[in-house]
Formats: structure tokens, C-alpha cells, sequence
């Protein structure tokens, strides 16, 4: 491979190397933060992440989109299982995709995403990522978690969130390690609870109780919400993979990490919208609905996987939120600074959960503004991959310099327009939905295109800042 010899390549930048000692131990906490993880502390084989990422999804908050597809957006039980297996397809592939690259480039997912915005650009899709899912989602799956334990066991429910966070806290400040074998010792105890809860759901399923009339704006509404939540995983793909060996197959680790996802959000969310067609008490909370047709046993077992299985999802949402946050750039030279900034974030969703106990409404509009988002920035790096295929640019990671302006320009451009004209939200509402309101809401789509056109454009204008001509033979 040569290199033109007047230009500096983007090989020559070293990489910023994780620290200590880690190697496969679970009772150890992770040291360093978002670094390249040397060979020597690779391990680990992608069908590890199948549990990983089905324990996670094993939660209320999956059910719950099924459910708002029926009881909000209208959607007969056909429409809903069409537009969920669509949307969740969507999510996991693009999920399994971003996770392949994890092994060979040995970084987090918002570590990579440097490469099309830059050392600076990427603070707009970091500090996105951070927010949402070491605060955000780390707080409405803490509700839904300490809502189940309520119901359980009728503890005060301020009580039952403490018990939830400590958990949650706990396992990401270990680590990666710790994450991974969590989330596959979980995963019979989940697997088994809803596989019960599902023989008692579809048989009582009930036509009658889903009449539909949201029609195609309905539709459009319940795909975007079952995107949003399968995509709202993608920003974290490569922190699970990035262990791996680099010879590690790029096809099992998407085929596995993907199919994870797939499968426990189509299933749940399915339960859901069934449990969406039968007639529950006025006053009971969401969880307490979804058990209340359940035999006692089932539905006992059923409420503690459902706090089980918020405390995988969080776990993962507040491990990564972390790697997302250092992903910033910000120099905090502790040789735990991964752990002490996740003992932060599980503290302020904590406090952000408190308010939200007697409060869930704002879901729907939450699962929604996660695809605004995210959309716009798989279009920039899908597009960003493609343009640079066969290319080395693994020193962009941790190069300073390297601050290129399409990236954050055509995602941010691709935001705004799409939010202003395509949004159908209780808080906003676009301008061609505000003209036909059975329109619905294709703002995720219109965000992906458009920001992979922009970016397309912009790449093609902006001046190059190394040399890249190190092609790699196909």
C-alpha cells in the first residue's frame, strides 16, 4: 500500500489505547473509558450476542409499543403485526450492520461515528446518543421496571425505583463484562415468563377489541414507533462487538446481533398489541393491565420479568450512554472514568424517573423523537461507508484535526426539515400532516434519505483534509 508522500495519511494518527488489565474477568471493573482495546484483551464469539440482545428487549417498554399501535394509532391486529415486523426489520438489520465493523476497528459505535463528522461534528450525534440513552431511556424503563415491583409486591413505589436503579447502576459500573454475562444468565428467566404470558395472551386475543380506522397515517405511525425503538439500539452496536478478535466474522456478528433484536422486539411488541384487543380495569396502571388476564402465578412471574427486564435494558442504556458521552472527547484522565461517569448518569435519570412515576404518557412521543434522531445519522454513515469502501480510516478515530463539516451539516439539516414538515407528534405537529391529518408521520424516512442525499453531496464539495488512498484489494 503507498501513500501519497506530500499528504499526511490518516493512518499515521496513534490511537488513544484502553488501559489495564481486563481481559475476560466479570467480577472487575472495566478500567479506561472509550479507547481502542488492545488484541490481547480480545475475547468473546458473536453468538454471545443473541442473549445480549434479546435479554434487553425482554420488557414492558417492547410490549408497550404494541400496545400504543392499537389502543393510539388505531391499527387493526393486522395492520400493527405488519407495520411492527417491517419497522423491527428495519432496525435490526441497519443494527447487526453497525455492529460488524465493531471487531476489526476495536472502538465504541460513537467512537466510529468520527470518521464522517468529525473529532467536533460528532458531538451532535454523541451527545444526542448520551442524553437519550443514559437518561432517557434509562428513565422510562425504570418506571415501567418499578411499576411492575409495585404491583409485585405493593411497596411504596419510590422504593420499588430505588431497588431497580441500584441494580441497573450497579451492573454498568462493572462494566462490559458484567453487561454481557447479565444479560445471558437473564435471558432463561425472561424467555420463560413471556413464553407463558404469550400462551395465555393469543388465544384471548380478540377482534373485535382492535377496530382499527387509523388508517394509512396510523400505519406510518406505528412503523416509525417500531423503527424507533429497534434503531434506538443501533448507536450502541459496535460497544458490544468492539472485543471481538478482528478476524471475527462480519456476517455472525451482524447476523446474531441483529436477529437478537429482531426477535424479541417482533415477539413482544406482538403480546402487546393482543393485550391491546382485551378490555382492561379503567384505572390500572400499564403494566398491571397487561397482567391482569394472566393466572396469578403467570402473572407474578410476568411482573418480575418485567423488572428483570428493565434492569437489562438499562444496563446497557447507561453503559453506553457512557461510551457515548466520552465519545465527546472531554479529557478525564481516571484510570475508571467510564465507571464514575455511569454512577453520574444513573443519577440524574434516576431523579428524571422520580417525575415520571405517576406519569407515562409522554412514551409515545419519546419513541418517536429516538428515530428523529437517529435516522438522519444512519443516512450520513451508511452513506459515509459506502463512499469511503476499501479505504483505511481508522486514524480519523482519535484524530483532533480531523473536523470535516458534511457529516453534522446534513444530519442537522436533515432534522430540522424533516421534524418542520413530516412530524405528527401531541407536542408538535408538522405542516403536511397539519394539512391532512390522517397523513401520519414518515419524519424517521424522510430523515434518512435526505440526510444520505445531503451527505452524498457535501462529501463530494468538502475539501479533503489527509490522504485516503490506501485501498484495500476487494
Amino acid at each position: 500500500m503507498a501513500t501519497t508522500p506530500d499528504v499526511e495519511s490518516a493512518l499515521s494518527i496513534t490511537a488513544e489505547v484502553r488501559e489495564g488489565e481486563y481481559g475476560a474477568k466479570v467480577a472487575a471493573v472495566e478500567p479506561g473509558g472509550a479507547e481502542y482495546i488492545p488484541l490481547a484483551e480480545r475475547h468473546g464469539k458473536p453468538l454471545d450476542l443473541f442473549w445480549t440482545w434479546m435479554s434487553p428487549n425482554l420488557e414492558f417498554a417492547t410490549v408497550y409499543v404494541g400496545v400504543i399501535a392499537v389502543l393510539f394509532f388505531r391499527q387493526t391486529l393486522w395492520q400493527a403485526t405488519l407495520a411492527i415486523v417491517l419497522g423491527s426489520a428495519l432496525g435490526s438489520v441497519s443494527h447487526g450492520l453497525l455492529g460488524a465493523r465493531g471487531p476489526l476497528l476495536g472502538v465504541p459505535q460513537m467512537i466510529i461515528s468520527r470518521i464522517p463528522f468529525g473529532f467536533r461534528g460528532n458531538l451532535l450525534p454523541a451527545g444526542l446518543n448520551a442524553v437519550t440513552a443514559g437518561i432517557g431511556w434509562f428513565a422510562v424503563n425504570s418506571v415501567s421496571g418499578a411499576l411492575a415491583l409495585n404491583t409485585l409486591l405493593h411497596l411504596n413505589k419510590v422504593v420499588c425505583l430505588i431497588v431497580v436503579v441500584a441494580a441497573q447502576i450497579a451492573i454498568a459500573y462493572f462494566g462490559h463484562n458484567l453487561v454481557h454475562a447479565f444479560e445471558k444468565i437473564a435471558f432463561p428467566v425472561l424467555a420463560v415468563a413471556f413464553v407463558l404470558a404469550a400462551i395465555v395472551i393469543f388465544p384471548k386475543t380478540s377482534s373485535a377489541g382492535s377496530p382499527g380506522g387509523g388508517g394509512i397515517g396510523g400505519f406510518l405511525i406505528t412503523l416509525g414507533a417500531a423503527f424507533g425503538y429497534a434503531a434506538g439500539w443501533n448507536p450502541y452496536a459496535a460497544d458490544y462487538t468492539r472485543y471481538f478478535t478482528p478476524g471475527t466474522s462480519k456476517k455472525a456478528t451482524a447476523l446474531w446481533g441483529g436477529l437478537g433484536v429482531f426477535v424479541s422486539c417482533v415477539v413482544l411488541e406482538l403480546m402487546g398489541a393482543a393485550s391491546a384487543t382485551l378490555v382492561a380495569p379503567k384505572d390500572a396502571t400499564p403494566t398491571a393491565a397487561f397482567t391482569g388476564h394472566m393466572p396469578t402465578a403467570i402473572a407474578d412471574l410476568v411482573l418480575l420479568a418485567i423488572a428483570l427486564g428493565a434492569v437489562s435494558a438499562n444496563a446497557i442504556n447507561i453503559y453506553s450512554g457512557t461510551m457515548s458521552f466520552l465519545a465527546l472527547g472531554f479529557n478525564l484522565p481516571l484510570a475508571l472514568r467510564r465507571a464514575i461517569v455511569a454512577l453520574g448518569f444513573g443519577a440524574i435519570g434516576f431523579v428524571l424517573a422520580l417525575t415520571g412515576l405517576n406519569d407515562v404518557s409522554k412514551y409515545e412521543n419519546f419513541l418517536l423523537v429516538i428515530a428523529y434522531w437517529i435516522g438522519p445519522w444512519l443516512g450520513v454513515y451508511f452513506t459515509d461507508l459506502w463512499l469511503r469502501r476499501r479505504h483505511r480510516v481508522e486514524g480519523y478515530l482519535f484524530d483532533r484535526r480531523h473536523n470535516p463539516w458534511a457529516g453534522w451539516a446534513a444530519m442537522l439539516i436533515a432534522i430540522v426539515v424533516s421534524i418542520w414538515l413530516f412530524s405528527n407528534q401531541q407536542q408538535y405537529t408538522g405542516l403536511v400532516p397539519k394539512a391532512n391529518s390522517s397523513f401520519g408521520d414518515i419524519a424517521f424516512e424522510v430523515g434518512f434519505l435526505l440526510a444520505a442525499g445531503l451527505y452524498y453531496l457535501f462529501f463530494r464539495i468538502q475539501p479533503r483534509e489527509r490522504d485516503e488512498i490506501l485501498v484495500l484489494p476487494d
